[in-house]
């Protein structure tokens, strides 16, 4: 049945992952990269798109390294980089905690937390790198949590039993975003920087060299303040823009983030991973109705002293107060002794998900479970659980009226992040020759499953450490030929946003752009949310391409394209988020197995846990746009390292 949806392609390789003892490949890699000189810097130029902690670290780095760098984002300002929002902290293997912790026990704990989805090399070198992103934001002055004595502290995340965690109380992001920004800021002021904020990238520019080598040398971007459409041309191009988790309408996402740079890319031929991977977060708090946009975030870092519990019986609608200890089900602790509320992500949410299912969610629509501090409270001390928590409890405070630290928070699971994106390769390229994609723009690091705090990390370590290299050994063979903004290519691109723009405003219907999206984000979450089966995928992708099909017969996008025109932004994303949308539900639809946040009804075990079928489907999928039936091309993921085997959490 699922082949009804697509075409299968030939195998694809990694053909720049490098061999060896694991613990070398990086560094033996790096030994044997070609570089450039600093006066060659200087006469090469790249194209940055989106300025969170990915984008704004590489964009500095390559700036300090001497490149002309030109970047772009839709925000005001790049501090308003969704990065910002990230709370609990970032993963480093520095084990000052004197708890066993190591590089390998990170990049076991990765891929094992990523159910075996991801590639070994690309998550060792993470672990690897890792220790130096923290040296390099504490040398920015990022005011990261210390104990008493002065040392940088550290807590838990899900899915690991060491203490690993780096953070700055509940605003982690904030801080190391703050740090990039000020690496980024100084190098605008020193002119190797050109900053471009309220630009939206729109199109790829993909020009063929004169042995006919198509290479990614620049992109087409809309002044959304002016409506302008501009074309920006370099020697290589970066994308950093984040995930697509807005597919969903509700997320934890910023309400502007979206898919439409690497879908624009990938409608160029950049081929898309995995992009059923979502990751459903446990502690966000409740929707509370028809009206909300978006959902809040509560820390993971929460579970490390919060309790998570149910009424044992279905349908208690007693305080929680009034509910005692032998009649609560603190159901993590129960199930997975060895890791209690510390398991990862996705086995937490579904856990969530059942208890409600079962009739003992608490709150409006029994949608919610219980989230208590008060064993934390009586054994710490209010003013320490403060300490750590105080800006979180206030978050919730102010959204939900209630008291956390008298009553039991309540949260359940909502989409927060996707490890699905454009494929790259070892150095970060995509398939598209000179197009580099970094962060959750790319799929490389997590598999099927991001562990708690390794966003952050990945971001920090693609832009501090990685690109810096791997762009330079692309750009050793630079300069590459002149483009003009009058190549028929570049001609050809231009067109293409225009007209697109032109189609939007020209349709006049009588349906609202977030009708359409709100509507699109629901088919999502009810079939291709925490649980997926055969007959709701493919449901989901009829309904999905009648919705589609309507949008472009009767969406009203009202103003005109020459202005801010904040309906017609909308409208350019949520038309890409209904082509990749469809999309995942063809690659949740071909992979008939559980594993991490991808779960089909029809692959568990007898308890109800994810059952893999490595001897089918130990691939990344690597899907490519053809216009018709996308096309899909199989990565095989070979394991020398890690035992492939069930994961256990108990």
């Amino acid at each position: 049945m699922a082949l009804d949806y697509f075409a299968v392609g030939d195998d694809i390789r990694d053909t720049a992952a490098p061999s060896g003892p694991i613990e070398k490949r990086w560094d033996e890699h790096r030994a044997h990269m070609a570089l450039v000189n600093p006066a060659n810097r200087r006469k090469l130029s790249v194209i940055v798109v989106g300025t969170g902690l990915a984008g704004a670290s590489a964009a500095a780095t390559l700036g300090e390294a001497g490149y002309h760098v030109k970047t772009f984002c839709y925000q005001d300002s790049p501090r308003r980089a969704h990065s910002i929002a990230a709370q609990g902290g970032i993963n480093a293997a520095k084990n000052y905690r004197n708890d066993g912790d190591s590089i390998y026990r990170l990049f076991y704990d990765t891929v094992k937390g990523g159910d075996f989805r991801a590639r070994e090399s690309n998550v060792y070198r993470l672990a690897q790198v890792s220790v130096n992103i923290i040296d390099q934001c504490v040398a920015q002055g990022v005011p990261f949590a210390r104990e008493y004595g002065g040392l940088l502290d550290n807590r838990s995340f899900g899915g690991v039993q060491v203490s690993r965690t780096f953070y700055a109380r509940g605003q982690t992001g904030q801080q190391l975003l703050l740090g990039a920004y000020q690496a980024l800021e100084r190098q605008i002021g020193a002119g190797t920087v050109e900053m471009n904020t309220r630009h939206e990238m729109l199109e790829l520019i993909m020009v063929p060299d004169a042995d006919g080598t198509e290479r990614a040398r620049g992109i087409i971007v809309r002044d959304m303040l002016t409506g302008e459409v501009e074309t920006h041309l370099a020697d290589a191009v970066v994308l950093a823009t984040g995930g697509y988790g807005n597919v969903f309408f509700l997320s934890t996402n910023a309400m502007g983030s979206n898919v439409t740079a690497t879908w624009r890319a990938h409608r160029k031929g950049a081929y898309f991973a995995n992009p059923c991977y979502t990751q459903i977060h446990p502690t966000c708090i409740p929707v509370s109705g028809d009206y909300q946009s978006k959902l809040t975030l509560m820390s993971e870092s929460l579970r490390n002293d919060g309790r998570i519990w149910v009424p044992k019986k279905a349908g208690d609608d007693r305080h929680p107060a009034d509910i005692p200890e032998d009649e609560r089900d603190y159901y993590l602790e129960r199930i997975y002794p060895a890791f209690g509320n510390l398991v990862p992500r996705d086995i937490a949410s579904r856990a969530a998900k059942y208890q409600c299912d079962a009739g003992k969610g608490v709150g409006p629509g029994g949608l919610g479970v219980y989230l208590d501090f008060a064993e934390a409270i009586e054994r710490l001390g209010r003013p320490a659980v403060e300490a750590k928590y105080g800006n979180l409890f206030d978050m919730y405070a102010r959204i939900t009226g209630e008291d956390p630290y008298t009553r039991p928070m309540r949260i359940y699971p909502a989409v927060h992040y996707t490890m699905g994106g454009l494929w790259v390769d070892y150095d970060l390229q995509s398939n598209l020759t000179g197009l580099f994609v970094a962060g959750e723009a790319n799929f490389s690091d997590h598999g099927a499953n991001r562990l708690g705090a390794s966003a952050l990390m990945q971001g920090l370590a693609d832009g501090y450490f990685v690109l810096p290299n791997t762009l330079a050994n692309y750009l050793s063979k630079a300069p590459y030929e002149k483009v003009s903004e009058d190549h028929p290519r570049v001609v050809e691109a231009r067109q293409a946003v225009e007209e697109r723009v032109e189609k939007l405003l020209s349709i006049n219907g009588t349906r609202t752009v977030d009708s359409f999206h709100k509507e699109l984000g629901q088919i999502m979450w009810d079939h291709c949310g925490m649980e997926r089966t055969e007959e709701g995928l493919i449901k989901a992708i009829q309904m999905i391409r009648d919705l589609k099909a309507e949008f472009w017969s009767n969406v009203k996008v009202t103003g005109e394209a020459e202005e801010l025109n904040q309906t017609l932004e909308r409208a350019n994303r949520v038309a890409d988020f209904f082509e990749l949308g469809e999309l995942m539900c063809i690659d949740a639809l071909n992979r008939r197995e559980s594993c991490g946040g991808h779960f089909r009804g029809e692959s568990q075990t007898e308890d109800g846990e994810a059952l893999r079928h490595d001897d089918e489907f130990a691939y990344v999928a690597a899907w490519e746009h053809t216009g018709n039936q996308p096309v899909l091309h199989k990565e095989p993921l070979e394991y020398e390292y890690v035992e492939m085997k069930a994961r256990s959490y108990k």
